[in-house]
């Protein structure tokens, strides 16, 4: 506009400036009066154009600043009344360009701490279904960093995690239940970005609130059993036994048989007796008391302890121990004991008679246990119900085993899984560090 106004002055100027010189020989005055005509003009047509410019030059300043996306750049009024409206509007839009800012960036730095924060794991995804956030909650609950999850599928992620999340639809929330003994709540929804829909995962954890009510409904349930077969079988016990007195009564053929049906109720009634008992140590399981405890001498002790049942079903050990000497743990040496017994346990049982292998592996640094066996594979259905109260796969199988060891391992802090491996076998594996199941 400026190099348009000047094109359009100065052939005007010219023109004027040469018809002030035809006058100039004939006709003084008239030149006088024209060259004083043209000073004046150049001075007004000046002022005109520095009004003119002046407004242009803020635009430009100001619509720099907002392609710069600057909102601190303010202009100062000028004395003209038309240019310090423009200037007062340009100045309001700018504050409020700059609140709207300030409050879009703290409410975004508040979500991103809110979700980082948040108990329950956060997956954000992008259009074509790819993580491109995670929070610290999701990368515990997937087993992995949160910068190894960034720009992987969620399809793509170990499984049970992957094929669950592929086919989770937003509004169907879906539980899932791990081979660490963790129960987690999957849900989608999606949210707009640029008029786009796109998905976030909410994981949230529900172990310790599952514990606590399966707890309660089997505590209250072995109690009331404990309780009543206890009591009737205390009193019943008596009476079989009162009536041995009355075995020499009988005629000589009689004695045999009503001696041996007393010993079968007897003995009945006190392996009833003790199968409660099982059911009750469980409901009264204490805290456990930690000491120092040679994990490598307490599984040597749990060979031996097995070693006649191993040989019966042809089941060969190998020791695959961090070392020839001791590998020190903190934790309750009964209770320890007790839980890697049932481990063993079913990994014979998992075998059966045809015979197979036990592998025992530990690692130093962290303290680590792993007892592997090539017995029939876990389903995948039976891996979801696995450390399920009263869940058992055997016939005559109480479900109790798995439940204990889950109890045992959770009040030290050890964090522990069973699965069975692309390799087809089952691996137990349980960090010993104290505080690495939470």
């Amino acid at each position: 506009m400026r190099l348009r106004l000047a094109l359009f002055l100065l052939p005007l100027y010219a023109v004027l400036v040469a018809l002030a010189a035809q006058v100039r020989l004939s006709n003084p005055a008239l030149f006088i009066a024209c060259e004083v005509t043209i000073l004046v003009s150049a001075g007004l047509t000046w002022r005109l154009y520095r009004g003119l410019v002046q407004p242009v030059r803020l635009i430009e300043a100001g619509t720099a600043a907002l392609a710069a996306q600057d909102f601190n750049l303010k202009f100062i009024p000028v004395g003209q009344p038309e240019l310090d409206r423009l200037i007062g509007v340009y100045n309001q839009m700018l504050d409020a360009l700059r609140q709207e800012r300030i409050g879009q960036h703290e409410q975004s730095v508040l979500l991103e701490r809110l979700i980082g924060a948040s108990p329950a794991g956060m997956l954000l995804l992008d259009f074509d279904g790819n993580i491109t956030s995670a929070n610290a909650a999701a990368a515990r609950a997937l087993g992995q960093p949160a910068t190894a999850l960034a720009g992987q599928s969620v399809a793509a992620l170990p499984p049970p995690w992957g094929p669950m999340l592929a086919n989770l639809a937003a509004g169907e929330p879906r539980t899932l239940r791990l081979p660490t003994g963790h129960t987690y709540r999957a849900a989608a929804a999606h949210f707009l970005d640029r008029g786009f829909q796109r998905r976030f995962v909410v994981l949230e954890e529900l172990t310790q609130e599952i514990l606590a009510q399966e707890k309660q409904a089997y505590e209250q349930l072995i109690r009331l059993m404990a309780h009543e077969v206890n009591n009737s079988i205390g009193a019943v016990n008596s009476l079989l036994g009162s009536f041995r007195h009355y075995a020499p009564q009988l005629a000589a053929t009689d004695q045999p048989d009503f001696t041996q049906a007393l010993e079968v109720s007897i003995t009945r009634n006190t392996q009833l007796a003790d199968f409660v008992a099982r059911y009750a140590r469980l409901v009264r399981l204490p805290p456990p008391a930690p000491h120092p405890l040679d994990l490598h001498q307490l599984l040597r002790d749990l060979g031996h302890l097995l070693a006649a049942q191993s040989a019966a079903q042809g089941v060969q050990w190998h020791w695959e121990l961090a070392g020839p000497g001791p590998l020190w743990v903190e934790a309750d040496s009964q209770q320890l004991t007790q839980a890697l017994l049932n481990v063993a346990k079913n990994a014979l049982e998992a075998i059966g008679p045809g015979g197979g292998h036990v592998w025992v592996r530990t690692t130093a640094a962290p303290p680590t246990l792993v007892m592997e066996n090539d017995g029939a594979p876990l389903t995948p259905a039976v891996s979801q119900r696995l450390f399920t109260p009263f869940f058992s796969t055997k016939r005559d199988g109480q479900g109790i085993g798995l439940l204990l060891v889950r109890d045992i391992l959770r009040a030290h802090g050890f964090a522990f899984r069973l699965e069975t491996g692309t390799s087809g076998r089952t691996a137990f594996t349980c960090n010993l560090l104290p505080n690495s199941g939470n």
